[in-house]
C-alpha cells in the first residue's frame, strides 16, 4: 500500500527548476531514494522501488547522482578478502 506525503513550496519553485510539480515530484522521490541509499538507510531494492524504477535503471541512475552502486567501506573490503583468505587457506 502506498501513503501520501504532501509538502507546500512557493510557486517560484517551480518556474525556477523549469519543473511542473509531477515532474519534480518524482525528482524528488529519486533524489530520496539516492540520497538514502548513499547513507545505507535503503537496500538498492528498496531504493528503486521508492524511485519508480526498476533495481538496473537506479544502479545506472546512480552515476548522475555521483553515488557509488557499491556500498562497501575500505574496512568491509578488507574483512571480506579475510574472510576469503582464510576459508581458502582450510
Amino acid at each position: 500500500m502506498m501513503q501520501t506525503v504532501s509538502i507546500q513550496l512557493p510557486e517560484s519553485v517551480f518556474s525556477a527548476l523549469r519543473k511542473d510539480p509531477e515532474e519534480l515530484g518524482k525528482e524528488m522521490r529519486i533524489a530520496a531514494a539516492v540520497k538514502w541509499y548513499e547513507l545505507g538507510e535503503i537496500s538498492q531494492g528498496k531504493a528503486a522501488e521508492i524511485a519508480g524504477l526498476t533495481r538496473l535503471e537506479f544502479i545506472n541512475l546512480l552515476s548522475r547522482y555521483h553515488v557509488s552502486p557499491f556500498q562497501y567501506t575500505p574496512e568491509d573490503i578488507t574483512e571480506e578478502l579475510a574472510s576469503i583468505n582464510a576459508k581458502s587457506s582450510d
